[in-house]
């Protein structure tokens, strides 16, 4: 008997335009709505570890090119339903130069004058406020330190025998009242010098909350940084909340060991940060 050849090319192509719809509607989803996010490096310790898996959300700040998701668009300039970032937001962008996705802290708004002394941040002239904090200690794993991390002098033996991070941390609160905590190793750093430089319209000024090992605004784009203040358009998104954390021990052909790869605690951490009232 023979074959139906009219039903079966149907039935492809109806396979073919369902899996369309469906990558087109992922797309649109990534694009607009929200989108998965990894945390490769140390950067913005203490807040953010390599192993993080963050959510961030794409229309707090409207949308441009670079909402778009696997870097579809191309550059072109403008934004619809354009609003500006508080200071303090931690923001998803593309890198001005190699469109490489990097997570930073939004410091600078248009017009801000931002300088940098012995480490020390000033925003229009005014010292930024800076506690001390007691030393954070954070288990080391494989993920933590990461990669190439400026951070590996300050692993140390706890009193159990296992080795822990111990960080010297600084709390910052920001005009307007975004308070988060930092990572200051001390004196001789290339980036504890900068500026004073003002913020040019329809861009902003970013840095790592690791502020000794971070690649942000202050380093130029030859040395992986963003090479100044980065334009409104590139930023990608809001980072909103950690989704789950693992600590680099899964095997990808062990499931049970992806359960045990979880940390634990960092699951449904907001990372919006907290503010002060002025």
């Amino acid at each position: 008997m023979a074959k139906d050849k009219t039903k079966d090319d149907g039935g492809w192509g109806k396979l073919i335009r369902d899996v369309v719809v469906i990558l087109l509607l992922v797309l649109g989803i990534h694009s607009c709505v929200a989108k998965p996010f990894y945390i490769p490096s140390d950067s913005m310790m203490p807040v953010l570890r390599n192993g993080d898996r963050l959510i961030v959300s794409k229309y707090p700040y409207g949308w441009s090119y670079s909402s778009v998701s696997f870097h579809l668009a191309p550059k072109v300039a403008g934004r619809w339903f354009a609003k500006l970032p508080e200071r303090g937001d931690i923001v998803v962008l593309e890198h001005p130069v190699t469109r490489i996705d990097y997570i930073k802290r939004v410091i600078g708004l248009p017009g801000d004058t931002i300088e940098l002394r012995n480490g020390e941040l000033s925003i229009n002239g005014k010292p930024v406020k800076r506690e001390v904090q007691p030393m954070l200690a954070i288990p080391v794993d494989p993920n933590l330190p990461g990669p190439d991390s400026s951070l590996f002098r300050f692993v140390n033996r706890g009193a159990d025998g296992k080795q822990v991070l111990e960080l010297p941390i600084v709390r910052e609160t920001l005009p307007g009242g975004a308070t988060f905590g930092t990572i200051d190793m001390g004196p001789g750093y290339t980036t504890d010098d900068y500026g004073p430089i003002k913020v040019p319209a329809d861009h902003l000024f970013l840095m790592g909350d690791n502020r000794d090992g971070s690649a942000d605004s202050r380093v130029g784009t030859n040395q992986k940084g963003l090479g100044g203040p980065v334009p409104f358009d590139a930023i990608a998104g809001r980072a909103e909340i950690i989704s789950f954390s693992t600590d680099g021990t899964a095997e990808w052909y062990n499931p049970l060991s992806w359960f045990n790869a979880l940390r634990s605690g960092r699951a449904g951490t907001d990372l919006r940060p907290e503010r002060q009232s002025d």
